[in-house]
């Protein structure tokens, strides 16, 4: 994931191996693949 996504989802701080959950969705303008929905999974 790219830290971007991170960014906007509003994720301050990630630990090196922790698990997110997140949605795939087609960018309207390149045609690719992007990140959306982005949330830590706290198992």
């Amino acid at each position: 994931v790219h830290i971007s996504a991170v960014e906007r989802a509003g994720l301050h701080t990630l630990n090196e191996g922790q698990k997110l959950t997140y949605d795939l969705e087609q960018d309207r303008k390149s045609g690719k693949m992007t990140v959306c929905n982005l949330q830590a999974a706290y198992n």
